[in-house]
């Protein structure tokens, strides 16, 4: 439940549509709601602008599903569900409970889209150094667009082949927030944030050979951009990175 969804409850009441009691049956979950192995925090988009997004990896299908249907049971929500890092089984389970849940294979998303009301002032723009980081970055794109923002995509542009970015500097200065997700050496957010006047969260992924050590050379190389607008997310954080971005693009 969001601001608005809040604010024409308490406007039903005093025009008479829906008794006190009504509303209180309708709040009484506010602000979690307890399964046991779970408390839904249906308050989440009320305090943060998007309702509590479902980490699929390490909770049974049944978990991920009944967190789900928990969800969808708020009649006066219309917000977005998002789970990430689900697999085919916790999708089977998901989509007995909905028919509109999708499941992006690239990226391990599942997304069931009650709403397209776009919320972000600008386009969030999601770079890929090469084709192997595309699973972390259409996370970012994903979560960026179920969190109401025009998100854009431009994949496998790392520094190996410099001219393939450069050719998109238009693309790059339009943007709001930018994403730049990259494996290996991590040095493209380097590269991006200093050809724009935007933020970059730069996302290491654990793309590379064995001294890339899962992603720590990624990591570090980007903690040291020697560019001042150049920020990191966690490695392979793709929604983390999507949700600062989002939370940039509101402002």
């Amino acid at each position: 439940m969001n601001q608005q969804e809040l604010l024409k409850i308490l406007e039903a009441v005093v025009a008479g549509g829906i008794s006190p009691a009504q509303a209180i049956e309708r709040l009484k979950h506010l602000p979690f709601e307890d399964l046991g192995f779970a408390k839904v925090d249906h308050h989440r988009a009320l305090r943060q602008g998007y309702a509590e997004v479902i980490f699929g990896r390490g909770k049974t299908p049944p978990q991920v599903a009944e967190i789900v249907r928990a969800m969808l049971r708020k009649k006066d929500s219309r917000q977005n569900i998002l789970v990430t890092r689900a697999d085919k089984k916790i999708f089977a389970a998901v989509k007995r409970i909905s028919r509109q849940a999708k499941f992006h294979p690239a990226s391990g998303v599942i997304t069931v889209e009650r709403s397209r009301e776009i919320t972000g002032k600008g386009t969030i723009l999601v770079v890929s150094a090469g084709t192997s980081d595309i699973p972390v970055a259409e996370e970012a794109l994903l979560t960026a667009r179920m969190m109401g923002n025009p998100a854009e995509h431009l994949y496998d542009v790392g520094v190996a082949g410099i001219h393939r970015l450069l050719e998109h500097r238009e693309k790059l200065a339009k943007a709001r927030v930018i994403i730049c997700v990259a494996g290996m050496e991590g040095a493209l957010p380097s590269v991006v944030g200093g050809l724009v006047a935007v933020p970059v969260i730069a996302v290491p992924t654990s793309v590379g050979y064995g001294a890339s050590f899962g992603g720590i050379t990624a990591l570090l190389g980007m903690l040291n951009s020697c560019a001042s607008n150049v920020t990191v997310v966690n490695i392979d954080n793709g929604f983390g990175a999507a949700c600062v971005a989002s939370c940039i693009n509101r402002l």
